[in-house]
């Protein structure tokens, strides 16, 4: 158990910049989709600026900055992109460092685990079965599992709803979306500091920051004493 926990606790992760460095596939997979426009290749910092918001905000941000809108519709250009993602989102996608001792630390406690993420679920499937991570989780409810993704608090309490567990819960992420959806729900948030996004992690506004993911389990605790 987790010290000072009497009970099993729910823990629910964001992905992408949280327990996986997934920028390398994401990147190349819009490079490719950008290519099949004509456009520009984008570079590591630009997709740490687009990502967090679901796969067709990605791709509104990545066509605003490399031209603008085509004359096509959202949906059919979001598509485009994951096909090109689509069987390549565990190709050079790597889990943070600690990540995986972290969880089998909390399976072995009997922590129930789920991940709420922004990404299609379909591709969060493919690259948490692709990396031997799914069975770590009860639940993992994508931007197209829920009617409003994060930061909407209805996206992180369906999430929860779902691993079909009691007990004390803590949101972990890296963006912005991550803790406005915890403190909508009423759950404390931890964040991690090496993630994506365009705003400082000191100034995300969560419980707790944490460099090592390894210390996760003791930053909870005390968070849910």
């Amino acid at each position: 158990m987790i010290p000072n926990q009497p009970n099993p606790a729910i823990f629910v992760f964001d992905l992408d910049g949280t327990l996986v460095d997934s920028l390398p596939d994401m990147l190349s997979a819009m490079n490719r989709f950008l290519a099949d426009l004509g456009r520009p290749a984008a570079g590591p910092d630009d997709i740490c600026r687009w990502v967090g918001d679901g796969a067709s905000v990605l791709v509104q941000r990545a066509l605003t900055a490399t031209g603008g809108m085509p004359d096509r519709s959202i949906g059919e250009l979001t598509a485009a992109y994951i096909d090109h993602y689509r069987g390549n989102a565990a190709h050079d996608t790597k889990p943070y460092p600690g990540v995986i001792a972290t969880l089998e630390r909390l399976a072995a406690a009997g922590h129930a685990m789920a991940v709420c993420t922004n990404k299609p679920r379909d591709l969060a499937v493919e690259l948490l079965e692709g990396l031997g991570m799914m069975k770590f989780f009860r639940a993992v409810l994508g931007g197209d599992s829920v009617p409003a993704k994060k930061p909407d608090p209805g996206h992180l309490t369906a999430t929860l709803r779902a691993v079909g567990a009691e007990g004390r819960a803590v949101m972990v992420g890296d963006t912005r979306n991550d803790v406005l959806a915890a403190r909508g729900a009423g759950i404390p948030v931890v964040a991690v500091s090496f993630g994506y996004g365009d705003v400082d992690p000191r100034d995300l506004g969560a419980d707790v920051l944490i460099d090592d993911f390894t210390r996760l389990p003791d930053v909870a605790a005390a968070l849910m004493a």
